[in-house]
């Protein structure tokens, strides 16, 4: 006679939104909830959602997937930001106004207030963003 025995299966939780949740804004532990039962491709810990921003519209019920996500923005689109320059001993610091919103370590346009020049960007904390090579 052959015995066995169960082992105990992890429910399976899909994370969805509690009501709606609109694009760039940040998700807080009342925004979203848990249901029962794995949905493919969906979030399945509350953990993973909250502190990040929508980047869609999120709807009340409907499982909540990574891509719906982003990091929250710390540079914000029209912001006046510190554009930086570091490069073998040359530091320059000059104004800028970003063109794009942008999460920390992402990339966007900012336009150079004195010379009118477009250029590309890393956003590097708030109000910050660096060009030139990266160390």
């Amino acid at each position: 006679m052959l015995t066995f025995l169960a082992t105990p299966v992890a429910a399976q939780e899909t994370v969805i939104a509690a009501g709606t949740i609109r694009g760039a804004t940040l998700i807080g532990p009342a925004d979203v909830a848990t249901v029962e039962g794995a949905t493919p491709g969906a979030l399945s810990d509350m953990g993973d959602a909250i502190g990040m921003e929508a980047r869609i519209n999120l709807y009340p019920g409907r499982p909540i997937r990574p891509g719906d996500l982003r990091p929250p923005a710390i540079v914000e689109r029209n912001e006046i930001v510190s554009l930086r320059y570091n490069h073998g001993g040359l530091l320059i610091l000059t104004e800028g106004r970003a063109l794009d919103r942008a999460a920390s370590g992402e990339m966007l346009r900012v336009i150079n207030l004195n010379s009118r020049q477009t250029v590309t960007a890393t956003a590097t904390g708030p109000g910050l963003v660096t060009v030139g090579p990266t160390p």
